[in-house]
């Protein structure tokens, strides 16, 4: 791409820096492109902003949430579901809670960078079991993108060769904690892989990027950046170019159009200053997270787009899907009394249980995988519990209380799952008619609605940790949930991995984009964060995000090569 006169339009605007934003800026600015990035927060660098090795004693709160970090005062975390000036409504009979991270980067700030890629049956979930749809791609279009991820961010793994879990290009894992491998031990016993995480951690030096010491507070931000996050491995380094300009505090309303449809470029309000500013592109990239970049394009309306640009389908905003998600905590005598230790490791488990079983014989129709907690980390109340709900225990206080919480400790075992979510036509987020935030741009409302699908495959989740802490002669907490509490299933939004409501697809008539993540219906606009995703899975999508950006961003080089953009 010809580098363009300052006072000329950008060759590309990119609305939003986390994995979508920073990999299609990385890609890119380095081919030649002049990219201008909006972004709503303020800054955020881990070298300098990290609060990695504070204790909880240097806050009067001890470390507790905040209305701006609502994942702990030290997390590298500005955001949460609430945002003061920022409100989101509920259609009747509704729950959803949107998380919007509010700094450079976004939430690939404090994820727990649990990095999957999708399998071969992920993109043709209707050919197998004839519900939602099939992706446009398959496994083979995307793997050389997962291939470049994993080369060029780092990710910890072992080869497995499970059909519908990839194997990636992995470093070395860190081994399993002592607790650890009691789960594993227990999960085998009951016939469920029990395998190394893949994280998206360092545990060998690469690109310049030191490995992981250890220190477990990766959800603060690594100051040594061994673990992956947009502003320190993508866009940050990206600005040595000189091809990368970087707005930060540009909350965007709408993307811009000429007679033609063509995106001509981004309007944002200065949050600063209230002043209202318009920068010019050729082409736009929306990053903005899935339900936010739906938002631009819904405001975005014109005589010649009376319903959102790119939205002649109908279909922006719908299609909405988030994980499906549920905990079971439990006590395990055998972990009683350990001797203290150093449990070195990553900020994670180093195992997790991916999918086993056909869901053929099951009464629900996709998967789930499997994350565990424990150990002898850090110290904090809302871990160890309260010691009364310990068996045979009735509560104490000095000398004997402080004894009990040390013979208790480490011996907590928690599961977590994630699974899949089918999409159905009663989830999905709009305009609201008569809201706007601070400055007066409409706010979406949410429409969610859990199916019996989701529900039966919660109860299995539910049932097969509590079957895992048995297994383990421990005991769970609390009772199994039942039908009337939904099984215990979480909130839509709670697990934040919203996706969907820009969807692609080969039909114009019921997708926004195509094959290559660019609108059916305005050329030079593209997406790219979890919008794009035809379908959930029962991986975290972080890592499929990141290479469907990049294959994005090739085919926009490549356009821009022949003239097309």
């Amino acid at each position: 791409m010809a580098r363009q006169r300052q006072q000329d339009a950008y060759d590309v605007c990119i609305v939003g820096s986390g994995a979508g934003g920073g990999m299609a800026a990385k890609v890119l600015a380095e081919a030649g492109a002049r990219v201008v990035m909006l972004e709503a927060g303020p800054m955020w660098d881990n070298t300098t902003d990290s609060a990695m090795f504070k204790w909880a004693y240097d806050s009067p709160r001890r470390g507790a949430s905040t209305p701006e970090r609502q994942f702990g005062e030290f997390g590298a975390n500005l955001g949460g579901w609430s945002l003061k000036g920022e409100p989101y409504t509920e259609a009747p009979g509704t729950t959803f809670d949107w998380f919007r991270s509010r700094m450079l980067g976004g939430r690939t700030n404090h994820w727990g960078r649990i990095s999957l890629r999708f399998g071969p049956d992920d993109f043709r979930r209707r050919t197998l079991d004839g519900l939602g749809d099939d992706w446009p791609i398959g496994y083979d279009d995307i793997a050389p993108y997962y291939d470049r991820v994993d080369r060029l961010i780092g990710v910890f793994g072992s080869n497995e060769g499970i059909h519908n879990q990839p194997d990636g290009i992995f470093q070395p894992p860190p081994r399993p904690r002592c607790w650890e491998l009691v789960v594993q031990r227990a999960s085998r016993r009951l016939g469920i892989p029990c395998i190394a995480s893949r994280l998206s951690i360092l545990t060998r030096p690469l690109n310049g990027r030191p490995a992981c010491h250890y220190c477990g507070q990766c959800n603060r931000g690594c100051t040594v950046n061994a673990n992956f996050t947009s502003p320190n491995v993508l866009i940050l380094p990206t600005l040595a170019s000189g091809n990368l300009t970087l707005r930060t505090g540009a909350m965007v309303r709408e993307v811009t159009h000429d007679r033609r449809g063509l995106a001509t470029g981004v309007v944002f309000i200065d949050t600063e200053t209230g002043r209202e500013e318009h920068v010019r592109a050729r082409v736009v990239v929306l990053a903005a997270s899935a339900c936010e970049s739906a938002r631009i394009l819904l405001n975005s309306r014109s005589a010649m787009f009376p319903d959102g640009l790119a939205n002649s389908s109908g279909t922006v905003g719908k299609y909405l899907t988030d994980t499906t998600g549920t905990d079971v905590i439990g006590f395990v005598p055998s972990l009683m009394d350990g001797i203290p230790h150093n449990e070195d490791g990553v900020g994670g488990a180093h195992l997790y249980m991916p999918w086993w079983l056909d869901n053929a014989s099951l009464d629900f129709p996709r998967g789930y995988h499997i994350e565990m907690w424990g150990g002898r980390g850090m110290p904090s109340y809302g871990f160890m519990g309260n010691i009364h709900e310990f068996p045979g225990q009735e509560g104490g206080y000095g000398i004997a209380l402080k004894n009990d919480y040390r013979r208790y400790y480490g011996s907590l075992v928690g599961f977590s799952g994630r699974g899949e979510m089918v999409p159905n036509a009663h989830t999905y987020c709009e305009l609201d008619p008569d809201t706007v935030d601070q400055w007066g741009i409409p706010v979406l409302r949410f429409h969610f609605k859990w199916s019996d699908h989701e529900y039966l495959q919660v109860k299995h989740m539910q049932e097969t940790f509590r079957a895992l802490l048995r297994e383990m002669g421990g005991e769970p907490f609390g009772v199994m949930p039942s039908a009337d509490d939904g099984y215990g299933i979480a909130p839509g939004g709670r697990i934040i991995h919203e996706l969907g409501v820009t969807r692609m697809g080969d039909d114009p008539a019921s997708s926004v984009l195509n094959a290559r993540c660019q609108a059916h219906d305005v050329k030079n606009l593209f997406i790219a964060d979890g919008g794009p995703l035809v379908s959930q899975a029962d991986k975290n999508p972080t890592w499929t995000i990141l290479a469907l950006a990049w294959r994005t961003a090739d085919y926009i080089i490549e356009q821009r090569r022949t003239g097309a953009l």
